[in-house]
């Protein structure tokens, strides 16, 4: 079967919204394995005083939201692509509960912004303290990269003790050269500021898994009205006809006016009729 119109349109979305959301996932699951099972990290997952820090509590959420998101891309993908009613439902309540907890963790981050800002301040210095412990170069880009997008340096901000200052942004004024913003109090403070965009972020993000519901339960419905609308049988043979014997010329003389010279009628042509095989 094959679907048209809006059906058509929204299996297309369908498959460009599932070709992103696996990019996100695998970016996701592999960071997150990367950070579970590298040799300089794995072992802080090995000491029970460390099982409730921030960042094993976000290294474990990085591994099941990756998770969680390629498998809905699984069903998504084999509903649209092969046009399966039963994938593309389940997909859609995977969808749905995807919606529901984007849309309620940036209610939550929200309203909890300050202790959510706190727990983000101890990931950095747990990517900090492993740092400086061992030296990753993984580590060490993604320090650079919190470093220069919030402009703070390490968690003292004193560039001449601050061990990890060759990550440090460039200073920009004179006193800037000696001293900085460190970084746990300035992410605080920056996810203060900049909750109501976090919460619109995630909000969105809900928003564009509600469009994919609608797109999803839109082609299951299309792919529905064509399975049970009714098929038309074109037949390509007609049916064996028995030709009648050919009627003699004298049969089609009339005899209304005796006077008058007969006038013979030639018979329709019965070349073209099929004749029945015996």
């Amino acid at each position: 079967m094959a679907v048209d119109g809006c059906g058509l349109v929204c299996k297309y979305i369908l498959i460009l919204f599932n070709i992103i959301f696996a990019l996100v996932g695998f970016v996701f699951l592999g960071l997150g394995l990367w950070l579970r099972f590298s040799d300089n990290t794995r072992g802080i997952f090995q000491i029970d005083a460390l099982n409730s820090s921030a960042f094993v509590i976000g290294v474990t959420v990085l591994i099941v939201l990756g998770s969680v998101m390629l498998i809905v891309v699984a069903f998504g993908d084999y509903g649209a692509c092969n046009e399966k009613r039963c994938a593309l439902q389940v997909f859609s309540v995977l969808l749905t509960f995807l919606a529901m907890a984007e849309i309620a963790v940036g209610v939550l981050a929200y309203s909890s912004r300050d202790q959510v800002g706190q727990n983000m301040g101890e990931f950095y210095v747990s990517l900090y303290t492993l740092y400086v412990s061992s030296g990753d170069p993984g580590i060490a880009v993604t320090l650079t990269f919190i470093h220069n997008t919030i402009h703070c340096c390490g968690v003292t901000g004193v560039s001449l003790i601050e061990i990890v200052k060759q990550t440090c942004p460039k200073p920009d004024g004179f006193l800037e050269k000696f001293v900085m913003p460190n970084c746990p109090m300035t992410i605080a403070n920056v996810f203060d500021r900049r909750a109501p965009m976090v919460m619109g972020i995630f909000i969105g993000t809900g928003a564009l898994l509600i469009i994919a519901l609608i797109c999803s339960a839109t082609l299951s419905s299309k792919i529905r009205q064509s399975a049970s609308s009714p098929q038309y049988i074109i037949l390509t043979h007609t049916s064996p006809v028995v030709a009648t014997p050919q009627p003699s010329q004298h049969a089609f003389a009339s005899t209304s006016y005796p006077d008058q010279d007969p006038v013979v009628f030639t018979p329709l042509s019965v070349a073209n009729i099929p004749v029945a095989q015996a």
